[in-house]
């Protein structure tokens, strides 16, 4: 172990319904960077992340796909992880819900709370919500919908476990009183103490009879353990955590965990519920949560059914995996949601990354050649402007360390990026090139490039744990090793006569936001709102006029908004996608000739309108039971109609 500790981190762990996109990535890489740095620092670090893989949803989506609960989150699982790793993301442990020792130890301490008398068996009836798997009471909903996500709600009554909440919560109020840097930030923790702890907890549903895809109740086969028993436990299985008393010395050394690492979406669940089960598991808690903020698309939460999903992985095509990182941890503020555009993006990308920095490295690097052919050694004549340099350089290390102990990585980030401007300011101030015309000032011309290299080594030490390519890029340029975490306070660790590449690679490319938005509408059709330039007028097609319909006629059709909860290609052909479409409670079978304009990783969690009433026909020996509502232009390119605004699934189009 090193000098400094432990530091065990987690994220929550991934729900495997679908791939995640960029707001889900943004949390993997704000953890990232905190596991990253701590190393940095000297801690011994484990850092875990994984997939939750039970629950209702995930078993109707298998269903309506046609193929296993198992096959399903396979795929998302291994989804998950390729775009992980895809971002650079140094985790140390991946759990899945579905591994067989998580299993057994979930079916372990059901049944050791079961038996001390925390579990007890009853029945429940109430709103139930299955994209969030909770329960509801009609006093709790907003709007009569879901609190959490503003969706559907259904009556569900059946047999269930029930863990007493009120027996451990004036002990937990206790706790969050005692430690203040429990739950992060503090708006978090008003909310859970306003909201939930003071007004009185209920006793919480624990287990489910009502479908299958779950670790069973081992003692009572029929009923399924909850999801957030199942899930919230991983943090301790994984590390060798054993209900028996028999848990692994990885589990003595990591646990208390010093971080956990969640949505704020998902702070009611990790600062009440996970707290109580470990109280009643008779285990210390962990030593900090930290609810972060969303990142949203231009002004609202990414949802799939908005249309507004942006992916980590295509993102990196357009501008690089540590640009997308950069953009993500620069642009979230600590308390309040971030904001993603192509515009931002663009911005940052020309501003921050291709000018501040790679700007900075290239002519750092050009001029050490042009000058000196390469080599980079101090000419021993200072100059008042260098203190002041100095001074920014070697203090940057503190006030990271500073930002990062608050986990303000965005106010982090900004510190190492001054360090950079401020080099760039030191070029202006000493103007190289003028130095360069007089054999007088060679040596001061020296000087000013051996600070600058040596400057740039500093910060791009300190920018590994948040752009590791883009540091190890810039330090091998450079022909330099990554300096100590504990040395980077002072000045003057280059090799005086050491040697800089002779030919500068561009670390950050400056971009055309007309081409980019252009690339984005390509594969994105509705992103680029955001777009410039003069609005083009728009002429309009004629089509075909059919026969004029009576009022009557038109009311014998049925019009309502549905949701599509699956989606798959028709084997036997090329146009067709098969899709299941949720209108209120029932889920109807759709195919529709739009497999040209439209995958089936892009139709799921779309709001989408149909015609309902349409009479029942095979389409390819497929059965389909209504029809999409689709818009087509003179080229034949086809267009779904969606809502403008969010609408329930089921609501009527008239």
């Amino acid at each position: 172990m090193s000098s400094k500790g432990k530091f065990y981190m987690t994220t929550a762990i991934a729900y495997t319904s679908g791939k995640p996109h960029i707001g889900n990535t943004y949390e993997i890489v704000l953890a990232d960077a905190i596991a990253r740095f701590k190393r940095q620092q000297g801690y011994d670090v484990y850092f875990q992340t994984g997939t939750d893989e039970h629950g209702q949803k995930i078993q109707e989506k298998a269903e309506a796909a046609g193929i296993t609960p198992k096959e399903h989150v396979d795929r998302i699982a291994g989804e998950v992880k390729r775009i992980w790793d895809l971002m650079n993301t140094s985790y140390d442990g991946f759990v899945r819900t579905t591994d067989a020792d998580h299993e057994k130890q979930v079916q372990k301490i059901f049944k050791k709370l079961y038996n001390q008398g925390d579990i007890y068996k009853g029945s429940y009836e109430g709103l139930y919500c299955t994209p969030c798997e909770s329960f509801w009471t009609q006093s709790q909903l907003v709007d009569g919908k879901c609190p959490d996500c503003g969706r559907e709600v259904t009556p569900a009554k059946e047999e269930a476990y029930f863990f007493q909440m009120s027996k451990y919560a004036d002990r937990l109020i206790a706790h969050i009183n005692a430690h203040p840097e429990f739950i992060q930030p503090v708006s978090r923790k008003n909310e859970m103490m306003n909201n939930f702890l003071l007004p009185g907890l209920q006793d919480l549903c624990v287990s489910r009879t009502s479908f299958r895809w779950g670790i069973p109740v081992d003692f009572d086969p029929k009923h399924v353990v909850y999801v957030w028993l199942d899930a919230l436990t991983n943090y301790i299985t994984k590390i060798g955590y054993d209900a028996d008393g028999n848990s692994a010395e990885q589990f003595g050394k990591n646990w208390p965990a010093d971080l956990h690492l969640i949505g704020k979406d998902i702070i009611r669940f990790h600062t009440i519920y996970w707290p109580i089960f470990l109280m009643a598991l008779d285990l210390p808690l962990p030593k900090q949560i930290f609810g972060h903020p969303w990142l949203l698309q231009g002004d609202g939460k990414m949802s799939k059914s908005k249309g507004n999903v942006l992916y980590a992985d295509e993102l990196a095509e357009f501008f690089g995996v540590d640009a997308v990182r950069y953009f993500v941890l620069h642009e979230m503020p600590f308390d309040n949601d971030g904001v993603i555009t192509w515009e931002l993006m663009v911005e940052r990308m020309n501003a921050d990354l291709a000018n501040t920095l790679g700007n900075l490295v290239n002519r750092t690097i050009s001029m050490s050649n042009k000058y000196f052919d390469g080599v980079v050694e101090d000419g021993g004549a200072p100059e008042a402007v260098d203190e002041d340099l100095k001074a920014v350089v070697t203090k940057t290390a503190a006030l990271v360390e500073a930002k990062m102990e608050e986990l303000r990585v965005a106010d982090a980030m900004t510190e190492i990026f001054h360090l950079f401007k401020r080099c760039n300011k030191y070029i202006d101030e000493t103007t190289p090139w003028i130095l360069a015309k007089d054999e007088a000032t060679q040596p001061r011309l020296k000087t000013v490039l051996y600070h600058l290299v040596d400057s740039i080594c500093i910060g791009a030490s300190l920018l590994k744990s948040f752009m590791p390519q883009t540091a190890e890029n810039i330090l091998a340029q450079m022909h330099a090793k990554e300096i100590p975490f504990e040395e980077l306070h002072r000045f003057g660790h280059y090799e005086n006569g050491g040697r800089v590449t002779e030919h500068p690679e561009i670390l950050f490319a400056r971009l055309d936001l007309d081409e980019v938005l252009k690339k984005a509408e390509a594969r994105y059709p509705s992103a680029p709102e955001e777009g410039t330039g003069e609005a083009q007028e728009e002429t309009g097609i004629d089509i075909e006029p059919k026969a004029e319909i009576s009022f009557d006629d038109f009311m014998k059709m049925q019009f309502q908004v549905g949701e599509i909860i699956a989606c798959k290609a028709v084997e036997k052909s090329k146009k067709l996608l098969c899709s299941q479409v949720k209108i209120g409670s029932q889920v109807k079978q759709i195919v529709s000739g739009i497999r040209k304009h439209y995958t089936p990783e892009e139709m799921v969690g779309k709001k989408v309108m149909v015609l309902v009433n349409l009479k029942p026909a095979k389409l390819a020996g497929v059965l389909s039971e209504g029809m999409l509502l689709c818009a087509e232009d003179e080229n034949g390119t086809l267009a779904l109609l969606v809502p403008e605004k969010e609408m329930p699934s089921g609501a009527e189009i008239c």
